[in-house]
């Protein structure tokens, strides 16, 4: 089997559009979230979200692409070009021997709502002839390929909150078994709107504190729900064999990956924690690696149910000496809940922390929660070794994936 290699990220987040940028705010601990500009907000409960802010995507697009495509694609184009651009893996491979994986939770909301208000409004024949590509959850996958040429697999995962980290997943399994030399592989969202913010308060599923920095609040006591937040996440993957004969940058190995569902319930996660621990525990055996020297992007939505089960999760699948030995960290106490692109941009911050050998912190974990006992990196970014990062999203319906990213040799 080939090993997956990790030789190209991107990003479009409430922390800047831009790696480097989006880096260097997640250590420093900065706050992504702040009050909602996308719409008034009087008549709704939710009242803050985590924006992405001073996006363009003229830099990456055409006008007219522009307006046939919907901000979700936009993010995802974004992201991308910037991860193929870093990795250069254009060109060095043949068009059938590359593919693209986009996952997304919704696809393109916005469109829907734009277009189902012309039909309400104005009648059919007002409703755009671009609504149908514009909306569907694959047309991010197809606009990537149609981009870049792509023409092996192009397929979206739509696993809700674990979508963007299934794709890397499943892209890594395309490569490992000799379908494909290289993906253009993540996630994106961008669903910080009006009929998002009907929808997920009567779940009672979001926060409805009205000041930013007491809103996401993952493993806190004072919990009571996740923030919104928008944008993409991009990684290129390639066989290691493929990524050293053209010389390539080689960030990290993906080595194993885990995904399972609790087959449980609607919404909430199993309360024994069983699918999430075993997702955790398949990323880890498939790594092969002893080592505590361990670094945990959680999934740390900052709902009462999912941290607890997620600390729970975390020691069974690596026994509770060695969960306590682990550096754990829910950087959506910054990006807020980036739902389908969630586990894209973790991925990046997974991929970096162990690059870098910093653990970024948890912020505004004031109160631990005592059923939440393990080390969550609270406040400040924590300098440390490691020889793994696991990544791990928790989605809707049960989806429970994990991410392993090694260090390469």
């Amino acid at each position: 089997m080939n090993k997956v290699v990790v030789t190209g990220l991107g990003i479009v987040s409430p922390l800047g559009n831009d790696v480097e940028t989006f880096w260097n705010n997640i250590k420093n601990g900065v706050c992504g979230i702040d009050m909602i500009t996308k719409f008034d907000t009087a008549d709704y409960k939710v009242k803050v979200a985590a924006e992405v802010r001073d996006f363009d995507p003229r830099q990456y697009m055409e006008k007219a692409d522009v307006l046939h495509s919907d901000i979700y694609t936009q993010f995802a184009v974004a992201a991308a070009e910037q991860a193929v651009k870093e990795s250069g893996i254009i060109g060095t491979v043949e068009p059938e021997r590359i593919g693209v994986y986009i996952g997304t939770g919704i696809g393109g909301i916005q469109t829907f709502m734009d277009e189902h208000t012309k039909l309400k409004e104005k009648g059919p024949r007002r409703v755009s002839p671009f609504f149908i590509p514009m909306m569907i959850a694959n047309i991010a996958s197809g606009t990537i390929a149609i981009r870049y040429q792509c023409k092996g697999p192009a397929l979206p995962a739509v696993s809700a909150c674990a979508s963007g980290a299934n794709a890397i997943g499943e892209a890594m399994r395309l490569i490992r078994h000799g379908y494909a030399d290289a993906l253009i592989c993540g996630g994106s969202e961008a669903t910080v709107n009006t009929l998002s913010a009907a929808g997920f308060p009567t779940m009672q599923a979001l926060s409805f504190s009205e000041d930013p920095n007491a809103a996401s609040l993952p493993f806190d006591k004072r919990r009571s729900g996740f923030v919104m937040g928008e944008g993409a996440g991009c990684l290129v993957l390639e066989s290691e064999e493929h990524a050293k004969a053209r010389g390539a940058k080689i960030y990290a190995e993906l080595s194993g990956y885990g995904s399972t569902c609790d087959a449980y319930h609607m919404t909430a996660p199993h309360p024994e924690a069983e699918g999430g621990a075993r997702a955790f525990a398949d990323a880890w055996k498939e790594s092969n690696i002893e080592t505590d020297k361990i670094y945990i992007n959680a999934h740390g939505t900052g709902t009462p149910m999912n941290d607890k089960c997620e600390t729970l999760a975390i020691k069974k699948a690596f026994g509770e000496e060695l969960a306590r030995k682990a550096l754990i960290s829910s950087t959506k106490s910054m990006t807020g809940h980036m739902l389908g692109a969630a586990g894209a941009a973790e991925a990046v911050v997974s991929v970096l922390a162990l690059t870098e050998g910093i653990a970024p912190p948890t912020i505004h974990l004031e109160e631990p929660d005592p059923e939440c006992d393990l080390d969550y990196v609270p406040n400040n970014a924590r300098k440390a070794g490691f020889d793994i990062a696991l990544s791990s999203s928790l989605g809707f319906g049960g989806h429970n994936a994990v991410l392993a990213f090694k260090k390469v040799d």
